[in-house]
């Protein structure tokens, strides 16, 4: 079954949630109205579902391979990426003066979604791309960016983050690459990373890593973490590609799933030291790696509700076709298709619901980053980023968790044909695992979330978002369908059951740390849940208006109903995840270490 994108939810969300009329209004951005967002949608999902959905298998049976320091890509990958660069996909919403097309992020993350409900291994080169340009436009010196920034814009050279060491995972502070200065200003970098993602293939020209180290007496601790670009291939004077650099790779993983995108262990300084750049000043290395990160956390979130998106297809279309066992109701007196089933209509559901109230929220959260970016106004701005800040780890821990949950019941859909490869259920379920992993786990967005945006203002921006759905829910109770009333009641005791936690986190962090990251996960999934509920209340609203007017009444109905689905079946579990949060704290540390 081939992929075909959801064009119709997206640009609904882009319209009617994201408010891109408004976008459009920022200086800058006054041709990338719902037009424009359209038009480069569909030609978009052409690419996608026409050159990479049918890689996406091909990935998974022949995945990347490394031999003698080189690594080939699946066969074909090369051929297409080339196609994504020429067609300038690469810079769509990178700035126009570097080359990019200047387009804001909520036009680009609907794009990013195909791209990974296409081809999720392929995906990621161009994800750390992303990445690396991002670091460079905030932090890299005018001559850094002259060398490098239009050939990454344009996808000419790839780029790479390299965090991770075999003893450095998530704490960095265990860095030990080093970095030593020379005379002309450039430094020799030495170490290992690990894990690195398209740090070595042959589908570009050059690759641009940018790597965490140390310089000589530099501070202990993450405080004296520096970044560097090393290029696979130094640069000469004239831009074009000169010398090997003193980077290889000597080996690639092999994994559980994304096995066509090769992570790579790289090797500094074997022969003599790697030509690195120093990226802003020393020292302030994390600092800038964060602009990577927080691009690539919300980009990873993406990568959830591609991959559920596609699972979710895939079941529908199993589900019209396999035909098993005669309706419980007796509505059809023979053995039916088993979308006739209850309990498959409900993991369909539970699926769709999932992927539209994700979907609906990162399509806010990009629409958020872009006015905090652009907007003329100071105070639009602070507060668009501060709700965008907040709202990372949701789109990053919630919609990755829920991308386990989705394409699990997508194998579940298909029975025992899911668990054999050849149906491809298998491949989206083993593709997903990574999600919550990599960019930092679950716990990590969670201690993010607890720690830098709830305990340390007390609460303030969590419960101005609260405030927000609130504004929603007097909407819904002007409504007198059974369906807004429906979810008026879910969203009101959702609502009361986050503020209940916000009141403990913002309270108990500093009293009693054990207590409140005992619950820390489950205060991200309570909030991710709510902020998706939100979303899809505020769609019901919207589509009730469009559907009262004649316009494209089954969409709107379906719309209406997937609203009430996650109400009623997703959304109404706050409760209990507040419960477990508030008062479950004790016996998650009850058990000796000894004892377990």
């Amino acid at each position: 079954m081939s992929y075909r994108a959801p064009l119709k939810d997206m640009l609904f969300d882009l319209e009617h949630l994201a408010n891109i009329g408004q976008i459009a209004q920022i200086p800058g951005f006054e041709d990338a109205g719902l037009e424009t967002a359209q038009a480069v949608l569909e030609e978009c999902a052409k690419f996608n579902e026409g050159v990479l959905a049918p890689l996406n298998v091909d990935g998974d049976k022949n995945p990347s391979s490394w031999k003698d320091g080189e690594v080939t890509t699946t066969p074909g990958f090369a051929d297409a990426y080339k196609q994504y660069a020429e067609g300038g996909w690469q810079g769509l919403q990178h700035p126009a003066d570097a080359g990019g097309q200047g387009l804001p992020k909520v036009i680009g993350a609907a794009c990013v979604e195909m791209l990974n409900s296409a081809n999720l291994s392929f995906a990621l080169c161009p994800l750390l791309t992303d990445g690396a340009i991002e670091a460079l436009l905030t932090a890299g010196s005018d001559e850094l960016k002259a060398t490098y920034l239009e050939k990454l814009v344009s996808g000419e050279w790839t780029g790479t983050m390299n965090l991770t060491e075999p003893q450095a995972g998530s704490d960095l502070a265990l860095v030990r690459t080093r970095a030593e200065p020379q005379p002309d200003g450039s430094y020799k970098v030495f170490g290992t990373k690990i894990f690195i993602t398209y740090g070595e293939h042959d589908m570009a020209d050059n690759i641009v890593h940018l790597v965490l180290a140390r310089v000589s007496g530099a501070p202990e601790g993450v405080k004296g973490i520096s970044l560097f670009v090393v290029p696979k291939f130094l640069v000469n004077k004239d831009g074009s590609r000169g010398a090997r650099n003193d980077v290889h790779c000597v080996s690639i993983e092999h994994k559980m799933g994304i096995k066509a995108s090769p992570t790579a262990v790289l090797q500094y300084g074997d022969h003599g030291g790697a030509i690195g750049y120093l990226v802003g000043q020393e020292n302030r290395g994390l600092e800038y790696m964060f602009i990577m990160m927080n691009a690539a956390r919300y980009a990873v979130g993406v990568q959830g509700i591609a991959i559920a998106e596609r699972a979710y297809q895939k079941a529908v279309a199993y589900a019209k076709d396999r035909v098993q066992s005669r309706p419980v109701d007796g509505s059809i007196n023979a053995s039916a298709a088993i979308i006739h089933h209850p309990d498959v209509k409900r993991m369909l559901m539970t699926m769709r619901a999932h992927v539209e109230g994700c979907r609906a929220m990162a399509s806010v959260a990009a629409a958020a980053y872009d006015a905090a970016h652009h907007h003329p106004d100071a105070d639009v701005r602070q507060q668009n980023q501060a709700f965008y800040e907040f709202l990372v780890p949701l789109v990053k821990g919630y919609s990755t968790e829920m991308s386990l949950d989705v394409t699990s019941l997508g194998v579940q859909v298909h029975g025992g044909m899911g668990f054999i490869e050849e149906t491809g259920a298998a491949q989206y379920y083993r593709d997903a695992k990574i999600l919550t992993i990599y960019e930092g786990t679950t716990a990590i967005q969670a201690n993010d979330l607890v720690g830098r945006k709830t305990a340390r203002d007390g609460g303030q921006v969590a419960r101005a978002i609260a405030a927000q759905i609130e504004k929603t829910e007097a909407d819904l109770a002007r409504r007198d369908s059974a369906a807004a009333r429906a979810v008026h009641k879910r969203l009101v005791a959702a609502r009361k059951a986050f503020l209940d936690v916000v009141d403990f986190v913002a309270g108990q962090t500093k009293a009693s740390p054990n207590a409140v990251f005992a619950g820390s996960v489950p205060y991200l999934l309570l909030a991710g849940n709510l902020v998706a509920g939100w979303q899809l209340a505020r769609s019901l609203l919207a589509a009730e208006d469009l559907a009262a007017k004649g316009q494209d009444r089954a969409f709107m109905e379906a719309k209406i109903a997937t609203a009430r689905f996650y109400a009623d079946h997703i959304l109404s579990k706050a409760q209990g995840t507040r419960d477990a949060i508030v008062e479950g704290a004790e016996s998650v540390t009850a058990l000796p270490v000894d004892a377990y």
